[in-house]
């Protein structure tokens, strides 16, 4: 554990040597941006619209006292979305679409001596395959929970009227009530940390991987798993320094 820890370390360092020309890792990174974020829109948003609509229809079964006001549904809704849902299960279904395909492909690229031929061309292969996967990935984390707070409460909305549970002024009275405007910095302080770990830690298992095409798959394997339990302990970590 520590000297795989160790590793992992001198691995991120190695980053930041000999980078590649600023020009080279904008390009890369904005690729890797396309691939990351504006692929992953379409499991984020039905992921998250169906959390809302879920959350809002069991917070209504469960409100059943005369004496709490229908507007609780839709103000539940959004503290569960800001605080927890939306970076959390976010993270975790990237964790899954972009740690399992960035583990694979580095690993892919492994196997078949790809890495091997850009440090014989003097290429910093850390620095140009994996610095800007880590980079887009912060970068568009916190954009793709932004989206998922959005389509969440929207779902709740949805769901919450549609199925007679709450009318749409009560949800809309519920989610402008007693607003704290920290709960989005801290959710998008969760949604970057949670970026960088998925990214790194799947950059990690996929760079090192040794062997073949069962190892590739190991390796994805690895990254999903691994990277879902390190956002775990750090969203409770966060929770407790943070909040």
């Amino acid at each position: 554990m520590v000297k795989t820890f160790g590793s992992f370390l001198i691995f991120m360092q190695s980053m930041l040597v000999r980078k590649e020309r600023l020009a080279v890792l904008w390009k890369r990174t904005i690729d890797e941006c396309v691939l990351i974020g504006t692929d992953s829109v379409f499991i984020v948003s039905v992921v998250a619209a169906f959390i809302g609509a879920v959350t809002c229809v069991q917070i209504s079964y469960n409100l059943i006292s005369p004496l709490i006001p229908k507007s609780t549904i839709g103000y539940m809704v959004r503290e569960m979305t800001i605080l927890e849902l939306a970076p959390t299960i976010t993270s975790i279904v990237l964790a899954g679409k972009v740690g399992s395909s960035i583990a694979g492909g580095l690993g892919t690229m492994r196997i078949t001596e790809q890495v091997s031929a850009l440090e014989v061309m003097g290429i910093n292969s850390a620095s140009y395959l994996v610095l800007p996967r880590i980079v887009a990935s912060i970068l568009m984390f916190p954009l793709l929970v932004i989206l998922a707070m959005l389509l969440s409460i929207l779902g709740g909305y949805l769901a919450g009227t549609l199925t007679g549970a709450i009318s749409a002024s009560e949800y809309i009275e519920g989610i402008r009530s007693d607003f704290i405007p920290y709960n989005i910095t801290f959710a998008l302080i969760k949604s970057v940390v949670f970026a960088f770990l998925v990214s790194s830690i799947s950059a990690f298992k996929g760079y090192y991987t040794e062997g073949g095409a069962l190892e590739v798959g190991a390796a994805s394997t690895g990254a999903v798993t691994n990277s879902i339990i390190a956002i775990l302990l750090a969203d409770f970590v966060l929770a407790a320094v943070l909040l």
